[in-house]
């Protein structure tokens, strides 16, 4: 992709997103201070786990209730790093969700400054205990529905 631009998967509008933050830790950080472009990811499941927390639910209790929504797609943009010490922003969205899928989209940049650094998407499927794909279960619709702010 030419110059700033970024997949419309990326564009959050006026759909409901989730921030969180923390501190960049030391293990996460190569020996140059910067986080490892490996770490992003785990980065992405922090904000998928704040996510279901605000929707009022867990990742847990999905689990739990016999589903799982295994990750088959990462895809990780950079512009820019995080650096030890300072603290990450991770903003989190549903962009699509389809019967039998639902895709989060992520925007990560340093708490003190606005600019992203970090843009990515994971795709998840839904699948019952022994790995079937199934259909989202009615009793997680609501949580997995792109929403308006």
């Amino acid at each position: 992709m030419a110059g700033n631009a970024r997949p419309a998967s990326f564009d959050r509008g006026s759909r409901f997103c989730v921030e969180t933050g923390f501190h960049v830790r030391y293990a996460e950080t190569d020996n140059m201070g910067i986080v490892h472009h490996a770490v992003y990811p785990v980065y992405f499941e922090e904000g998928r786990s704040q996510y279901m927390r605000d929707m009022g639910s867990d990742y847990a209790l999905v689990e739990q209730s016999g589903y799982l929504l295994p990750v088959t797609e990462v895809q990780v943009r950079f512009s820019g790093s995080l650096c030890y010490g300072q603290q990450a922003r991770v903003r989190t969205w549903i962009a699509e969700s389809r019967s039998r899928s639902v895709v989060f989209a992520y925007e990560i940049s340093a708490d003190d400054n606005p600019e992203i650094l970090v843009t990515g998407l994971t795709r998840h499927v839904w699948t019952d205990r022994e790995g079937k794909v199934t259909r989202l279960p009615q009793r997680w619709h609501r949580h997995f529905q792109p929403r308006s702010r």
